[in-house]
């Protein structure tokens, strides 16, 4: 039986393919209509293709049919462009499973550039989206966005002005993040609420903060763990922090490198990260009161390690930063831990709660007894800190069609 079965299956993987067609789009006065036509058009392996020009769209497309890839001519020739978009929504949402989105330009959303939801086998390949007035409060706040998803292809993306994150991946699982520029956003790169991440060969400058790797409360996956951050560029990340007030990215210190707050088995290695004024590498709890009883707020078993750090923390724009450069001797040092290890709940540690592998030195730990008590901080500055190693994350493994189009 279990042959048969296999065999169906295979007949009807070779008739969808037999079936699959082309579905051709060329700008035009009625582009809006024939672009949201056909991607509710397309059928399983149908591949949507839009020819090179420039797409003047006034609302949000949407694509739910499963196996269909939507193509431009590259991201310099196939231009989408929303500036005169009535509705707040995103440029284009993909709610169905195994897409591909390649090859063109998301411009001026109203909302985020290219969102994905609750999807398996997403993948967004050689794509630009960018808001072209450069960084303002009122652009959208993320510019490609997959969210509680599932396998995850992420591959030579450049993304410039989001209000939030340019690249972020929220309460996903099995990702792969690589080869791919962010620019003039506040935070470059985000990994939230996610698990098992490889975030790697990226550039993330002139943002306010370059890759941020965070957990949050009150969502409905929390626990975020297992993510690789290496051979990345993390450089020159100046750009004023311009999110709208609230948002909890506007706290994140205008010249952070990389920060990882209340995540899990983050590892961060290999990178080059030089010229952020705040800090090189920063490890920090989770800040706001919450009440939600599942949440860790604690970073743990976390390791940085083999990064070549150059010269950064000369001016940290965080309150309390520039008494600390000073009494570093005027710059942070490269790794700055704010050395909480209590639940500010309970009172108590929990498990994991301290345990960290920092050799990149030196290393500066605040001793904070809880998170914003920056006014009792006891800074000590020590060349490594911990006791141990800590074993690195698995390589993330995507599907083979998938892997490889990112190849």
């Amino acid at each position: 039986m279990k042959g048969l079965a296999f065999a169906a299956a295979a007949l009807a993987f070779v008739s969808q393919a037999a079936e699959a067609k082309t579905l051709k789009v060329s700008p035009s006065a009625d582009a809006q209509e024939a672009l949201q036509t056909a991607l509710l058009d397309a059928k399983p392996g149908d591949v949507v293709r839009l020819a090179a020009g420039r797409y003047v769209l006034v609302d949000g497309l949407s694509l739910d049919v499963d196996d269909v890839t939507v193509r431009g001519a590259g991201p310099d020739k196939t231009v989408l462009s929303f500036s005169g978009q009535k509705g707040a929504g995103e440029g284009l949402l993909v709610t169905s499973n195994r897409v591909t989105v390649r090859d063109l330009a998301v411009e001026d959303t109203k909302g985020d550039g290219i969102k994905a939801k609750g999807v398996d086998q997403i993948s967004f390949v050689n794509l630009r989206v960018e808001w072209t007035g450069g960084p303002k409060e009122t652009n959208g706040a993320y510019g490609v966005y997959p969210v509680s998803s599932t396998n995850v292809l992420i591959d030579k993306v450049m993304v410039k002005g989001a209000s939030d994150a340019g690249i972020y991946v929220g309460q996903s699982k099995n990702i792969v993040l690589k080869r791919s520029d962010a620019e003039f956003n506040v935070a470059g790169i985000e990994i939230e609420n996610s698990m098992n991440a490889d975030v790697f060969e990226n550039v993330a400058t002139h943002n306010a903060g370059g890759i941020l790797v965070f957990d949050l409360p009150g969502l409905p996956q929390m626990g975020g763990h297992s993510t690789r951050v290496f051979n990345n560029k993390v450089v020159q990340n100046d750009t004023p922090n311009f999110a709208p007030k609230g948002n909890i990215v506007a706290g994140v210190p205008t010249g952070t490198g990389v920060m990882v707050m209340a995540n899990r088995d983050v590892h961060v290695f290999a990178n080059e990260i030089d010229e952020n004024q705040s800090a090189a590498v920063m490890l920090v709890a989770y800040q706001q009161p919450f009440d939600d009883a599942n949440y860790d707020p604690l970073p743990r078993q976390i390791v940085v390690r083999d990064n070549k750090i150059g010269r950064n923390g000369w001016n940290p724009q965080f309150p309390g930063g520039a008494d600390l450069a000073a009494a570093a001797g005027g710059m942070l040092p490269p790794v700055l831990w704010d050395g909480v290890t209590v639940d500010p709940r309970s009172g108590e540690s929990p498990e994991g709660a301290g345990q960290m592998m920092l050799s990149d030195g030196p290393v500066m730990n605040l001793n904070l007894p809880a998170p914003s008590e920056m006014e009792r901080a006891r800074p000590e500055v020590t060349p490594t800190l911990g006791s141990g190693p800590l074993p690195e994350p698995p390589a993330v493994s995507l599907p083979p069609a998938q892997a490889a189009l990112g190849s």
